[in-house]
């Protein structure tokens, strides 16, 4: 079973973050648009120092590849392409 962290007490008592507003903006949330950024920000630290960038997930190493391939393949034997003559093209 995991713990839940109470990450915005960790960071307010080990002091990284130590300035009068990510102190405000830690005990008491965020207010607006910015605030909430800066606050991802503090989090996205706080994951770094904790080392738990690691735990995320595997990036995509091209699971999809094959089916674009299969794709491609079908669409380069569809014979529906039916190349403008020199007549119907437009005039600019």
């Amino acid at each position: 079973m995991t713990e839940k962290i109470n990450w915005q007490k960790e960071l307010l008592e080990s002091g990284k973050f130590n300035d009068k507003f990510s102190k405000n903006l830690l005990e008491h949330g965020a207010k607006n648009f910015m605030q909430g950024i800066y606050l991802g920000y503090m989090y996205s630290r706080w994951r770094k120092i904790r080392g738990l960038e690691k735990d995320d997930p595997v990036k995509n190493l091209g699971q999809m590849q094959s089916s674009f391939k299969e794709f491609e393949k079908k669409s380069n034997e569809d014979d529906t392409f039916f190349p403008i003559e020199e007549s119907e093209s437009p005039h600019y």
